[in-house]
């Protein structure tokens, strides 16, 4: 979505909305450095301190970060998704027990709900996740087990639950990444084979129970 001109009434406001259109959109990956100070001044025919309180209010809700002397860079693509992430680091326990709550229902729903095809994808997930776990290539490890919990949330059916967990993504996979044990060997990990068996199963209690078991043991060991 490329930038425009502003209108006069409501700059800051107009300029936050196009910001996070450019964020929420993927024009800005989350991690990317936003374009200088200068160029939106530019782009958005706007003053540099219409610039500066948009920057200020995207990075007050999580949006965006401002790292001094390196730039400003964009750090989540939702509010909910960048108040979260802010808790990963010091208040990891409070990332889990929100994920709890949320694949303990997704996890039940899709034991009764998931389609042949969502259970082959969360197979392929999982043997992917499990492979790279063995050969100890961590960061695939992270992206196919962030993949596997969102597609088991997505096969509740449950659009509102899906849309929350959707939107929790990159604190889901920042939370991930500080719960893996680099220093265990593959096999010594969290297993999430009980919990696919249940679900291919149709069995909703077994599926709510093991995946509420697994963010038990990752609480007592990482937090």
């Amino acid at each position: 979505m490329p930038l425009a001109t502003t209108r006069r009434a409501g700059l800051v406001d107009q300029v936050i909305e196009q910001m996070r259109g450019a964020i929420t959109t993927g024009e800005w990956p989350v991690g990317q450095r936003i374009p200088p100070e200068p160029e939106l001044v530019t782009a958005l025919g706007v003053g540099r301190n219409t610039v500066r309180e948009a920057v200020r209010a995207l990075s007050h809700a999580g949006l965006l970060e401002v790292r001094q002397g390196d730039g400003t860079f964009v750090r989540a693509t939702s509010e909910i998704s960048g108040a979260v992430r802010r808790m990963c680091g010091t208040e990891l326990k409070e990332v889990l027990q929100v994920r709890r709550t949320l694949e303990m229902e997704g996890a039940r729903l899709a034991a009764k709900h998931r389609t042949d095809a969502e259970l082959a994808r969360l197979t392929e997930l999982l043997h992917k996740r499990d492979a790279a776990m063995e050969g100890e290539q961590w960061a695939e490890v992270i992206e196919h087990d962030t993949a596997f919990h969102v597609l088991l949330v997505q096969c509740s059916h449950n659009t509102l639950l899906a849309e929350l967990y959707q939107g929790l993504t990159e604190a889901v996979k920042a939370s991930v990444a500080a719960s893996v044990d680099t220093s265990q060997p593959g096999q010594d990990q969290v297993s999430h084979t009980g919990l696919l068996h249940a679900v291919r199963d149709g069995d909703q209690e077994k599926a709510a129970i093991e995946a509420g078991g697994f963010f038990e043991e990752l609480i007592e060991k990482f937090c």
